[in-house]
């Protein structure tokens, strides 16, 4: 049983595979209770299957406490309040996803926690990449920290922007290269049908709007780790808490989903902390790299970042109060 202790990316491999346990159990667990009848989820079951999650994931910042130090605990934790917000501009895009499908909401349930499955998978390669990459050529991070200063201020300039599903390049890809029902199926990602005009044939394979749905929440995803995943690695270039806190965040955020869709007009304010945020991150790395102020202390990184997002909510609540 050597193999279990054996190194992998820095930290002995039983902590991966507990980790990744961890996570496929909860995923067993929500899509056997909660998919599988594929009901309606109200608001308040969203908020306490969310505060499970974000339990979860806040205990988690307590085993790297004891495993990792007080230092990687903080890391860990800063990590997972950025990803949780850089993830809300991701339910607003969700959203609208769903809506341009008409997935009612007994279904979007479903095609969240597949994709989560996908998240999983995706984050661990990009993970991987970016360790090798940063391993090797360290002068990347600084690469990564103007590109967060480049997006956070490209966000704040398209703000009041909207995702365009529609014209989404991989959508009307599948649309070209893949026979899709009109209507929905129930749960079904495919389903068989008679091919039209062809009443004796066999049963063709066709998708339906619902796996159009997740192909473009997971595309969603891609374009936004293009951000989170640099914002992390200017935190910390430790695989192990890169990863674990990235996935822990994601979790908690899609169990929000169903309470934060519902009230998504009244974050008015949220994309402009999110970019604040993103400049934020960036900006630390190189006024301490260019203006010689060194590393900034990872406590301080992390009271900072819940302040700007602090005040983006509690600002967009007050500014929306009358809605």
């Amino acid at each position: 049983m050597e193999w279990i202790t054996a190194d992998f990316l820095g930290q002995p491999l039983w902590m991966w595979l507990g980790f990744l346990t961890f996570v496929f159990i909860l995923l067993v667990i929500d899509l056997g209770l909660l998919s599988a009848k594929s009901r309606h989820i109200s608001v308040a079951q969203s908020m306490k299957l969310s505060a499970f999650y974000i339990a979860m994931g806040i205990a988690f910042g307590g085993f790297i406490w004891w495993r990792m130090g007080h230092e990687a605990a903080v890391l860990y934790l800063t990590g997972y309040v950025v990803e949780e917000s850089l993830s809300l501009d991701n339910i607003f895009v969700i959203a609208l996803i769903f809506g341009y499908f008409k997935i009612p909401q007994h279904l979007q349930h479903r095609a969240l926690v597949y994709g989560i499955i996908g998240v999983v998978v995706l984050r661990g390669i990009m993970v991987a990449a970016g360790t090798a990459i940063v391993d090797q050529f360290h002068w990347v991070l600084y690469v990564f920290a103007a590109f967060l200063v480049y997006t956070g201020i490209k966000m704040l300039l398209s703000a009041e922007e909207e995702y365009d599903v529609a014209g989404n390049p991989i959508l009307r890809f599948l649309h070209r290269h893949l026979p899709i029902t009109e209507d929905l199926h129930g749960e079904k990602f495919f389903v068989r049908l008679p091919q039209p005009g062809d009443a004796v044939g066999k049963p063709k394979l066709f998708a339906t709007p619902l796996f159009l749905a997740l192909v473009m929440v997971e595309f969603a995803d891609v374009i936004f780790a293009v951000d989170s995943v640099p914002a992390i690695f200017s935190i910390t270039t430790d695989p192990y808490l890169v990863f674990t806190s990235n996935i822990a965040a994601i979790l908690g955020l899609r169990a929000l989903y169903f309470a934060l869709s519902a009230m998504l007009e009244r974050f008015v304010l949220l994309k402009y902390a999110l970019s604040a945020v993103l400049i934020f991150i960036g900006g630390k790395i190189l006024a301490g790299e260019m203006l010689g102020l060194g590393k900034m202390p990872p406590l301080v990184s992390l009271v900072i970042t819940l302040a700007i997002l602090s005040a983006g909510v509690i600002g967009s609540l007050l500014k929306t109060k009358a809605r």
